[in-house]
């Protein structure tokens, strides 16, 4: 990866920090936390129209974040993994202890080297913050089991002349990658992984929000 992208990418981390320490400052954190795992047990009833994932399964959320879809994934073996979970610790709403089913790891997934470990990956709205997309996407399928799942969702471009804007400008130094599904999802194919569902979630003015569910053979 050369010098410029590794500073776009410190950028994005530094902004993505500042972006939570600015969001969460005015909520009530017990408001917020419930409203949150609330949001988490919805999503997780529309995948269930998709994939299974029964009790005691063995987890990785992916870009976790200060309270990602580990809340609500109680009755599993969960690793939490974000290479800002130290700088999280200092927001009232991260609070690892409530959450003795998940194993916290401050790390970039580039440095993730499981090999066949997880039933399901989650990684959401994490793909477009990385540094090293393709060695990402090697440690992700790499981590998975065979016949486990990768759910995957990002802001996807749907006009490539904005993207080749975003790509140079950028437009948005929160998310180094900018790409569009069909690019997101290369990624997948190249890696042999079958794509069982994109779910067109929400529509924004630029972006559309995917979730990609995908399955190793």
């Amino acid at each position: 990866m050369n010098s410029s992208a590794s500073l776009k990418w410190k950028l994005a981390q530094t902004l993505e920090y500042k972006w939570w320490q600015n969001y969460l400052k005015k909520k009530d954190t017990g408001e917020y936390l419930a409203w949150k795992t609330d949001y988490w047990k919805k999503l997780l009833a529309e995948l269930a129209a998709f994939i299974d994932i029964p009790d005691g399964s063995i987890i990785l959320d992916e870009g976790c974040g200060p309270a990602g879809i580990f809340i609500a994934l109680e009755n599993n073996q969960v690793t939490a993994l974000d290479p800002l979970l130290d700088k999280y610790k200092t927001l009232p709403h991260f609070i690892p202890q409530n959450y003795p089913w998940t194993n916290f790891k401050n790390m970039p997934l580039e440095a993730l080297d499981e090999k066949e470990k997880y039933d399901f990956i989650f990684c959401l709205n994490a793909i477009n913050h990385v540094n090293d997309i393709e060695k990402c996407y090697d440690n992700l399928v790499n981590a998975l089991k065979p016949n486990g799942y990768l759910i995957i969702s990002t802001d996807a471009h749907r006009n490539n002349f904005l993207k080749k804007i975003f790509q140079l400008i950028p437009g948005d130094m929160l998310h180094p990658v900018q790409l569009n599904i069909e690019e997101y999802n290369q990624f997948l194919k190249n890696r042999k992984l079958q794509i069982i569902k994109d779910i067109l979630y929400k529509k924004e003015p630029i972006f559309d929000y995917y979730i990609t569910i995908a399955k190793k053979e």
